[in-house]
C-alpha cells in the first residue's frame, strides 16, 4: 500500500484542480436523491438522468411513488438495468418512509440500510451527498482506482472502505468519493485511460501506463 503522504499528496493535486466536486446524478431533495442512487446500480449516471427527468415530475416524494405504483414506475424506469427488481425496491422503499418515518428519509447510515434495496454504499452516498458528511462510497470506479494507485489492497468495498478513512483527513473524505469517480469516469478509464490528461502522472507506476 502507497504511503500514507503519498496518498495526500495525490489526492492535494485532485483538490487544486477540483476543489468542489458534484453528483452527476440529478435530484432535487433527499428522497429523490436516494431513488436516483438506487437506480444507479450497475447503470450510468446518465442513464438514470434521463430516466428521472420525466420521472421526478410526477413522483418525488414517497407518497407520489406509491400513487403513481410499481408498473407506472416501471414504464419510467425500463431503459435502465435490473429495472424491475429497483422498481419493487423503490416502492418497498416508499412505503417503508411513509409507514417507519413519517416520509423523511433517515439521516443516519444504520438507518438507511434497513429501507429495501439500501445497501452501505447508496446509504454513504446519500449522506455524503445530502448531508455532506465525511463518507466514502466504494464503487467499481473507487474500488479500481484505489487498487490501480495503491490506496487499497482490500479484496471488498468496506476494506477500500476502511483503508482510505484510515489515512484520509475527514474533511478530504467529504470529496474523496466524488474526486476518485470522475478520474476513473473521463481521465483513468477502464479501457483506455488517457494518460496524457493525467494530473497524477507522475505518481502512476501502473504497467499500462502510457508515455505522454
Amino acid at each position: 500500500m502507497r504511503p500514507q503522504k503519498e496518498i495526500l499528496e495525490i489526492m492535494q493535486v485532485f483538490a487544486k484542480q477540483n476543489p468542489n466536486p458534484q453528483c452527476e446524478l440529478n435530484f432535487h431533495n433527499p428522497y429523490t436523491l436516494l431513488v436516483a442512487v438506487m437506480l444507479s446500480a450497475q447503470s450510468t449516471d446518465k442513464g438514470v438522468n434521463k430516466a428521472t427527468e420525466k420521472l421526478f415530475q410526477i413522483a418525488d416524494t414517497p407518497q407520489k411513488m406509491l400513487a403513481l405504483g410499481e408498473e407506472k414506475l416501471k414504464t419510467h424506469i425500463k431503459t435502465i438495468g435490473l429495472f424491475n427488481n429497483k422498481a419493487k425496491n423503490i416502492i418497498t422503499m416508499s412505503r417503508q418512509l411513509i409507514d417507519d418515518f413519517g416520509g423523511t428519509v433517515p439521516e443516519d447510515r444504520d438507518t438507511l440500510t434497513t429501507l429495501a434495496g439500501v445497501g452501505r454504499k447508496t446509504a454513504n452516498v446519500v449522506m455524503n451527498v445530502w448531508r455532506h458528511q465525511p463518507t466514502l462510497a466504494v464503487d467499481t470506479h473507487v474500488m479500481r482506482i484505489a487498487h490501480r494507485l495503491d490506496f487499497s489492497r482490500g479484496k471488498t468495498p468496506l476494506e477500500i472502505e476502511n483503508d482510505l478513512m484510515k489515512v484520509l483527513p475527514s474533511e478530504m473524505v467529504v470529496n474523496t468519493n466524488h474526486w476518485l469517480v470522475l478520474f476513473g469516469r473521463y481521465i483513468c478509464k477502464a479501457q483506455k485511460p488517457l494518460c496524457g490528461e493525467c494530473p497524477i502522472y507522475d505518481y502512476c507506476q501502473c504497467d499500462d501506463k502510457q508515455q505522454k
